[in-house]
């Protein structure tokens, strides 16, 4: 680990990683992204992630779990800067202690366990990093083995959708592809190694009311874009698809709303023990 002290001027370093925060090309070309806070700092070290850079200011006093962050030598490069430029970098309207960089996980579908309960859920062309990111945080919420997110999607790494999240991005195995055709050999391969295995779709016009799906089955869980639905191909995938019924004016939920009841209901049949 190496500290280097920034100048007060916007050197190469600060731009670099400026760019990274607000540069989604960017994050995918260094395979980095940044974020900041307790509770993110905290997940990415206990998850082990990869941690490249922390930065921090001694224009003020540092906490003692700043301190002890720093002295536990987890980054491969601390860097000290003045406050002005730690306040350009945060996305706060008070800076956090502490605003860090890591290296991205690699978008294996192996990194999914495939466990005999296995249960997870793709979301296709997710289009709001607030959606994305209150999802995530269910699907940690709930026990989920893993996301998948397929399509032109919003970026899963936007430091809007990680604040969205509250630490769970760092939790949970989350594996971009580029469509449903790369997920058809893994399907299969699931089915080879659970033998019972579903794909359930939700969808406002799904035949099955969702509370009599059978989510005690290994499951994967298909979530639609926000305006557009589940695409054709998913729709030609699913076992089952399944709706939330519902009274009132509404026609439909949010997404996030509607994957969070169906996570909660695959909980309640399970049989999950709230900790």
């Amino acid at each position: 680990m190496t500290t280097t002290t920034l100048l007060a001027i916007e050197n190469d370093v600060f731009q670099n990683i400026e760019t990274l925060r607000r540069n989604r090309e960017k994050r995918n070309a260094l395979g980095q992204c940044f974020f900041e806070g307790v509770r993110n700092i905290n997940n990415a070290i206990q998850y082990g992630w990869k941690i490249d850079a922390f930065l921090y200011t001694k224009d003020r006093r540092l906490s003692p779990w700043a301190e002890e962050i720093l002295k536990a030598g987890k980054a491969k490069k601390h860097y000290e800067l003045p406050l002005h430029l730690l306040r350009k970098l945060s996305e706060k309207e008070e800076p956090s202690e502490l605003l860090a960089v890591a290296s991205l996980p690699k978008d294996d579908l192996t990194r999914i366990p495939l466990s005999k309960n296995l249960f997870v859920v793709v979301f296709d062309r997710p289009s709001s990093p607030g959606n994305l990111g209150t999802i995530l945080r269910s699907c940690d919420a709930f026990g989920v083995d893993g996301v998948i997110i397929t399509g032109h999607a919003v970026d899963v790494y936007d430091p809007e959708t990680i604040r969205a999240a509250t630490g769970s991005i760092f939790a949970l195995p989350i594996v971009r592809m580029e469509s449903h055709k790369e997920l058809l050999p893994w399907f299969e391969k699931i089915r080879r190694h659970n033998g019972d295995f579903q794909i359930i779709g939700t969808d406002e016009k799904g035949t099955a009311p969702l509370f009599d799906c059978t989510f005690t089955r290994p499951t994967v869980l298909l979530v639609g874009n926000e305006t557009r639905g589940l695409s054709a191909a998913y729709l030609e995938l699913c076992d089952t698809l399944a709706k939330i019924p519902m009274q009132g004016s509404a026609s439909s939920l949010n997404v996030a709303c509607a994957t969070s009841i169906a996570l909660y209901e695959m909980q309640r049949q399970r049989g999950v023990v709230a900790k």
